[in-house]
């Protein structure tokens, strides 16, 4: 099959066929379908971003649309889908005149992989060419093939930082600019994006969010009628998929006739000036950042009325375009899920005259009509509300006033039947507030307190990871540094090396007799041959090392102990391991979170990408019972061994957040042949941690007014640094980085016993 065409698959498991699964035999997911359809009538609305959990046809439905959309007219040859009736001024394989030769072939669609290199998304010169001819030529790459196309991505959300500015760049401009290695091209690359991608995998960078035109939910079907249709046409269609899709044909020639009526009628649809007017209301009602969101949503309004074969914009299509073009442009956190209040929505479009119930605060202005300056100071909705979802545990962002919330459940975590602050704890003893282990006592809540920025967390050496933001690696993406004469995965050649190599070995073969002079008779000269300069052959081409950075596996070991709450600490603990995760999402990383309390520990939240899933389960997370140190760290070293065989080349960075005062020990240390006591037992299987080589560091929440300096002996079991939690904000940050790293002695850190080296 042509690979612009893309695989045909089923319900996103990628499954090959002869016949993709045909677009108008999807059950449900209207608001997918829906807005597929409106780009592929006007493709100005800007593409489309589906997010959803896995199996809920994401792929299948744009596979399918690609084969609606009617074909398009290129020029005969041209690799880059140039238009005969207008073709691009500097396309690369012309100047074509217009009205030259054309070929009419299906509309592209290309699948861009999120592993891909830069030069196969951008092009690059090409290679052999340029060292058989002497001639630089440009090989095309996904933009190119995309023109006048679709250009899908698949888990849009795991792409590389490199790919990313990419897309930025072509889909902002239209155009493909490559500068590298003595090539210098433009192209036209006018494409409809789409992306795909699963939330719980982590979220996608805010600039190529924007970049989406509409943002769809998907999730699945509830309705058991509805599964059941879902499984017999997917039965149905895996037992013959080509009879299947000659069954839907007459559907989805009906479609694409109706995709081809709506584009005929756009240019000739009427937007008002009231409904601009609500459409600004809207906008601002919601605090969207920027005009992007206003456009887009006139241009969506557009197409839905020409969708419907209406020349006039009405109000229910203004907010039907709003529910897809601003879920994913309001102004919210990294944290904070995306959703738009359907209330609010009516109520700024004013149509929903009655006024709001008792104590709820005003949404709008007084008659209920849409001012813009009333619906601005009424704001979103919390976060989760949309889709009668209920909202989850709210998570804090970072700002001056955040804390206060946090404070009154603080003293609730302070009014329990703990020793007050301040009075000693006998080593390896339980708190007094530590009766709350699960069997009678009562388990706290803490509400997460204030956010900051935290310090700059990094591991010593070099790492071949994930492309991140975290720590020193040697990347596909980075800085040039040196040159090697093996070639690992897509890295390109290094040219002044290679031609250094290729000079060396010519002068070489110079110096040696040749085959032909060595069998000639002495005294009879041969033809004067005149040797070439330079000869390259596959043993002298060197390939770039580059320097970038890599994203890591920061998996949190938090104690959840009643010693924890007993001197108001959870909250500041929550508050900085919420900042840390925040830092996380920034940096690119993946997160876990382990916890422990009472006899054992917990996997809150296996290694994830959704840092947004990490914030809900630590805003939920109870305190109370013993401190079971050795059983944080047990299930920690299982849980990065089981991670290294899943991603071997992202390198760990434990977080153990802790007092260290261990007293209590887990089901494995109390059955051992020699009973160890806990604070012996943490030791033990902290060394063990570091025997792996994890890189570590521990965040000594202590705080009593007799300091027994335990964290600090478990990092240096850990061989990792030691950080007072109030000293985990960056202030300043450089000073703090250093003395993390190792490369100060700065005093940091709290406990006995603790080292200065780097995180390795």
């Amino acid at each position: 099959m042509d690979r612009r065409r893309g695989r045909a698959a089923g319900d996103g498991d990628g499954a090959m066929s002869s016949a993709p699964y045909p677009f108008s035999a999807l059950v449900g997911q209207a608001d997918l379908t829906l807005a597929l359809l409106l780009n592929a009538v006007s493709p100005a609305v800007g593409g489309v971003l589906v997010r959803g959990e896995k199996g809920t046809a994401k792929s299948t439905a744009v596979r399918g649309l690609a084969r609606l959309l009617p074909p398009v007219e290129v020029v005969e040859g041209c690799p880059f889908n140039c238009d005969p009736t207008a073709p691009d001024r500097d396309c690369p394989a012309g100047p074509h005149p217009v009205g030259a030769p054309g070929v009419r072939r299906p509309a592209p669609l290309v699948e861009l992989p999120v592993g891909a290199s830069t030069d196969r998304v951008a092009g690059s010169l090409d290679l052999e060419r340029a060292l058989a001819e002497g001639r630089r030529a440009f090989e095309p790459g996904l933009l190119a093939a995309a023109h006048r196309g679709i250009l899908y991505v698949d888990e849009v959300n795991l792409l590389g930082d490199h790919l990313v500015d990419l897309l930025l760049d072509a889909a902002a401009l239209g155009v493909n600019y490559v500068e590298r290695e003595g090539v210098s091209v433009r192209h036209a690359a006018r494409f409809l994006l789409v992306g795909t991608m699963n939330p719980e995998e982590g979220e996608l960078r805010p600039q190529l969010l924007d970049r989406f035109g509409v943002t769809v939910e998907v999730r699945g079907n509830p309705e058991p009628t509805e599964r059941v249709e879902v499984i017999r046409r997917r039965l149905a269609y895996e037992a013959d998929p080509d009879d299947f899709a000659a069954a839907w044909a007459a559907s989805d020639s009906a479609l694409t006739e109706r995709i081809v009526a709506a584009r005929r009628l756009l240019p000739d649809v009427k937007l008002g000036d009231d409904l601009i007017e609500r459409v600004a209301a809207v906008c601002a009602g919601f605090a969207v950042d920027g005009l992007r969101g206003d456009i887009v949503m006139a241009k969506a309004s557009l197409a839905l009325a020409a969708w419907d074969g209406r020349d006039a914009v009405e109000l229910s299509d203004v907010r039907r375009a709003a529910l897809l073009a601003l879920p994913h442009r309001r102004r919210r956190g990294p944290m904070d899920e995306l959703g738009l209040d359907e209330d609010l929505l009516d109520h700024i479009l004013g149509s929903d005259p009655d006024p709001p119930e008792p104590g709820e605060p005003p949404q709008g202005g007084p008659d209920g009509g849409g001012n813009p300056d009333d619906a601005k100071d009424a704001g979103p909705e919390d976060p989760g509300s949309a889709g009668g979802q209920s909202p989850p545990p709210p998570a804090p962002r970072s700002g001056p006033n955040q804390g206060q919330g946090s404070e009154a459940s603080s003293r609730s975590e302070g009014s329990g039947d703990g020793p007050a602050a301040g009075a000693p704890d006998p080593a390896g003893g339980a708190d007094a507030n530590e009766r709350g282990n699960g069997a009678g006592g009562a388990l706290q809540v803490a509400a997460p307190g204030a956010t900051f920025t935290p310090i700059w967390l990094q591991l010593a050496g070099t790492g071949a990871g994930a492309w991140g933001r975290r720590s020193r690696a040697e990347t596909d993406q980075g800085h040039p540094t040196s040159d090697r004469a093996d070639r690992r995965d897509d890295a390109t050649v290094a040219f002044a090396a290679t031609i250094r190599a290729a000079a060396a070995s010519t002068v070489a073969r110079r110096s040696g007799p040749t085959p032909a002079t060595a069998s000639r008779p002495a005294g009879r000269p041969g033809p004067a041959r005149r040797s070439p300069l330079l000869v390259v052959r596959s043993g002298d081409l060197r390939w770039q090392v580059r320097e970038g950075r890599e994203g890591n596996l920061v998996l949190f070991v938090v104690d959840a102990s009643g010693s924890m709450a007993a001197r108001r600490r959870m909250a500041a603990t929550k508050g900085a391991v919420l900042s840390l995760l925040v830092d996380a999402y920034q940096r690119r990383d993946k997160v876990g979170l382990v916890s422990f309390r009472g006899r054992g520990a917990e996997v809150l939240l296996p290694p994830t990408s959704s840092i947004e899933l990490a914030a809900r389960r630590l805003a939920s997370l109870p305190t109370g019972g013993r401190t079971p140190v050795d059983a944080g760290l047990a299930r920690a070293r299982a849980l990065l061994a089981a991670e290294a065989i899943r991603d071997p080349r992202r390198r760990p960075l434990l977080v153990v957040i802790t007092d260290g005062r261990a007293n209590a020990t887990s089901d494995l240390g109390r059955s051992a042949t020699v009973s160890l006591d806990p604070v012996t037992a943490a030791m033990a299987e902290a060394r063990a941690l570091a025997s792996t080589g994890v890189g570590a560091i521990v965040i000594d929440t202590e705080d009593a007014a007799v300091r027994l300096g335990l964290a600090g002996e478990l990092a240096q079991a850990l061989g990792g640094p030691c950080i007072a939690l109030d000293a985990l904000a960056a202030q300043p940050l450089v000073g703090l980085v250093r003395a993390v790293t190792g490369t100060t002695a700065g005093g940091i850190g709290s406990g006995a016993g603790r080292r200065r080296r780097r995180i390795a």
